[in-house]
């Protein structure tokens, strides 16, 4: 079926649905996305950290019974094993990983050992190992999505600065490009995003983009590439990333 998308970038509710899995759906960005498949016509089952109410479990309590919510503290290994039991049974159109922390922008000399491994951790090592773990759930020809940035390009950085953040971005990218080829000759559509510089609390207040202006894009833009074999780093507007 033909992608179009209207005049704002979102994709056309009439283009084809599906059930998407998105981790790290309780707020901001994985929220927006979770809200904007649904808006498609979509399934969505969407994660969140621990036990407490979010803004996913008051999504799911207008969506008519759409969204799932599940429990997932991915930088546990044994909790992403757990998840993919409990889905064994569903079939994913959409896996996208949606998870990062930054601890300020420290030159990578002052960044102690701890704060490295939790940032290299949660921004490198889980969202990987949760696509290796769940990818085989996505059809044949899926997408495996992971939200990345531009700040992971290496030839893009001429400025410096978030030198912890900027690596564990480019560790992400990297890792990605390893499991791309891994699964050489696999039909799914693989995906790095960045959503661009987006008023969170990662992004901060000055950020040039909101939210809801963001992710109709990136939504946009994953659906636009749906059975297109192959890695691509691509912006919120569909723009190739440079490596």
């Amino acid at each position: 079926m033909t992608h179009t998308t209207d005049s704002t970038g979102r994709a056309d509710a009439a283009d084809r649905t599906g059930t998407a899995l998105v981790i790290g759906a309780s707020r901001t960005l994985g929220l927006g996305i979770a809200a904007e498949y649904l808006r498609l016509g979509w399934d969505v089952i969407g994660t969140v950290r621990g036990a407490e109410r979010t803004g996913l479990h008051e999504l799911a309590e207008t969506a008519g019974g759409r969204l799932t919510v599940e429990s997932l503290e991915m930088t546990d290994p044994g909790q992403t094993a757990a998840l993919r039991e409990r889905l064994a049974g569903r079939a994913l159109d959409l896996l996208f990983v949606n998870a990062a922390v930054t601890r300020g922008d420290l030159p990578i000399g002052e960044v102690p050992t701890e704060m490295f491994t939790e940032v290299m951790v949660t921004n490198a090592l889980s969202p990987m190992r949760v696509v290796e773990s769940l990818g085989p759930l996505v059809a044949p020809t899926g997408t495996i999505g992971v939200m990345s940035s531009d700040q992971g390009s290496v030839s893009l950085n001429t400025e410096g600065g978030q030198d912890l953040y900027r690596a564990s971005k480019s560790a992400l990218n990297q890792l990605m490009r390893c499991y791309a080829v891994r699964q050489a000759g696999s039909a799914r559509s693989l995906l790095l995003m960045d959503p661009g510089w987006v008023r969170t609390e990662l992004g901060g207040p000055d950020a040039e983009l909101s939210v809801e202006q963001s992710v109709p894009g990136v939504v946009a833009t994953i659906e636009r590439h749906r059975g297109r074999p192959g890695l691509r780093f691509l912006d919120h507007e569909g723009n190739v990333v440079p490596w």
